[in-house]
């Protein structure tokens, strides 16, 4: 008992004298002899420079993640909190719901992302449910452990905050859907539809079964005529005729595929050409391309679709999968709602990305949409800033002095004038670069407002697709890598309304072109500059850029061997 008090005693004054103590251990052991063992590590702490800023990061989707990986992690307390522990390369899920490649070769663990990048990182599998703007803190949930209470829930305090939580899929609350209908966001959601797919394979070879219910578990809906719709489509048919045709042989020729979508054609977000291109092969594999068709009701056994020719339409199915568009997630919801954004689709937020209306709070990829400042919103401050002299009109001179600024904070005037829609203006700047009469000519502020009144037209949002998510990631985490260093030297454009500059140049998006893979090896490609291509020289183009775009050589070494093996041996069967 007296060493027992000696120890104990000198545990608690280490313990006290926390400013002199880094790390202490406690390590109690019963024995049958009886006895407590009390280590200190009593390292004295180091000097230590200004505290980091605490950055908590929501999401390792495309934005999330790419921000992390291109973060300095020198400059700041970064916390990373997801649901989920790995990034996924949700290009390819369609390609893993057939077995052309397997569910691990796309996913990369987060804390292996993190241990690369190396530097003052945390990362917690946890769900936020809640934001408080106001207090700076986070409201989070873990699902793999309990706290003392028994809930699993937490608070995370920030300086800054990323939100970076994509979206769920869009079901415009058309009944039945949640209950009956495939989605394709996550890579479970691809497991379970290669799942069900095996599935009605099965069920339409059970020796039981009639005609009609054979060919009920075998016709597979696709609600959806976007890019993972197609994309889905094709899959599922080469699976089908180059894999499954060999195992069930006699009940292939029952199978059906239909794609059915709202809008007169599919793919309206690419070129006509490749959409007519894309119809017509669909039309000659036998796909069944439902255009104009409104989805109201999904059933167990049956769906339902809408059309005004044919009015109501109700169509037995296997298994359906709903690809229809993204929504926004609770808990953005109510943060919405907090910060008076209630009544919009998605976070709204500046040109640099930062949430309207809240301090210190940004927000990238599908959860979230840039909202482009219109010209005529600033039209009066934009004609003060120009007027140099004070006259209270403009000369072309004056204008063009200032248009550079103009053109970076407001990037639809550049593409309004390059479409040579605009009247007046447009006209006088041209001739006023080697015309020295017309840069006398002076505009009133109406004639000025005249001449941009339909620059706005321009403004256009940007989709929510990968490739706008990960190019918003990494100009965020550039901004963040320089934010001290542009307080003194600001690189952006005049500000319009208050004096000097913006800090940073606002985010621009690069469109690098876009794919749509059409089954049997042949591929539509979308280039900058009009440049099409369809077919199979496209399809190697598709592999090579998803090959590379592969966030490790891990990843990228599992896809292109399972890509080698299906050429090889064919798509895995397995309903597993």
């Amino acid at each position: 008992m007296r060493w027992t008090a000696f120890l104990w005693d000198g545990a608690s004054r280490a313990f006290n004298a926390r400013p002199a103590v880094t790390n202490l251990v406690l390590v109690l052991a019963a024995s049958s002899g009886g006895g407590l063992v009390a280590y200190a590590d009593a390292q004295q702490d180091q000097p230590q420079g200004p505290k980091k800023k605490k950055v908590v990061v929501l999401g390792t989707g495309w934005a999330g993640t790419t921000f992390v990986r291109n973060l300095d992690s020198k400059l700041y307390d970064v916390q990373v909190i997801s649901p989920r522990n790995y990034f996924a390369f949700t290009p390819l899920l369609p390609s893993v719901t057939c077995g052309t490649v397997e569910p691990r070769s796309v996913v990369e663990p987060i804390r292996r992302i993190l241990e690369k990048k190396g530097g003052d990182f945390k990362f917690w599998e946890a769900e936020c449910f809640k934001i408080d703007p106001a207090k700076k803190k986070i409201h989070c949930r873990s699902n793999t452990g309990t706290n003392f209470d028994g809930n699993g829930e937490f608070l995370v305090d920030y300086d800054y905050l990323v939100v970076a939580v994509g979206a769920r899929s869009n079901t415009f609350n058309t009944p039945g859907v949640e209950e009956n209908c495939h989605f394709l966001k996550e890579v479970e959601d691809a497991q379970k539809i290669r799942r069900s797919v095996m599935d009605c394979f099965e069920k339409a070879s059970l020796p039981y079964l009639n005609e009609e219910e054979r060919k009920k578990n075998l016709h597979f809906v696709i609600v959806g005529g976007g890019p993972t719709g197609v994309e889905f489509a094709a899959e599922l048919h080469d699976f089908v005729t180059e894999d499954l045709s060999k195992l069930y042989p006699s009940v292939q020729h029952l199978v059906k595929i239909s794609l059915i979508e709202a809008a007169d054609h599919i793919l309206t977000m690419f070129d006509k050409r490749i959409t007519n291109f894309a119809e017509d092969k669909f039309g000659r594999n036998g796909i069944d391309v439902k255009t104009g068709y409104k989805v109201v009701k999904v059933a167990k056994d049956a769906i339902t679709m809408q059309n005004p020719a044919t009015g109501d339409v109700a169509v037995p199915y296997g298994m359906a999968v709903w690809s229809t568009g993204i929504g926004t997630r609770p808990f953005v919801v109510d943060f919405m709602k907090q910060i008076g954004q209630a009544n919009r689709r998605v976070l709204a937020t500046d040109e640099w990305l930062r949430v309207r209306e809240c301090d210190d709070v940004y927000a990238v990829g599908d959860c979230a949409t840039i909202n482009q400042r219109r010209v005529m919103e600033d039209i009066s401050e934009i004609f003060r800033v120009a007027d140099k002299d004070k006259s209270g009109t403009l000369t072309v001179k004056e204008i063009q002095d200032i248009l550079e600024d103009i053109y970076v904070r407001y990037p639809q005037v550049k593409l309004y004038m390059k479409s040579k829609q605009m009247n007046g203006i447009a006209d006088l700047v041209k001739a006023g670069n080697g015309d020295t009469e017309k840069q006398s000519v002076e505009l009133s502020i109406e004639e000025f407002k005249k001449a941009l009144s339909l620059v706005d037209s321009q403004v256009k949002n940007l989709p929510a697709t990968a490739q706008v998510a990960a190019q918003q990631g990494q100009y965020l985490a550039k901004c963040f890598n320089k934010m001290e260093y542009a307080e003194e030297n600001p690189e952006g454009p005049i500000r319009i309304r208050g004096e000097g500059r913006h800090r940073f140049l606002p985010f621009r998006y690069r469109h690098l072109g876009q794919f749509a893979p059409l089954g049997g090896e042949q591929t539509a490609a979308q280039l900058p500059g009009d440049w099409v291509s369809i077919g199979h020289s496209s399809q190697w183009l598709w592999y090579s850029v998803y090959a590379t775009k592969q966030i490790s050589w891990r990843t990228r070494a599992l896809v292109i061997s399972d890509w080698g093996r299906r050429f090889i041996f064919g798509r895995d069967s397995s309903g597993i």
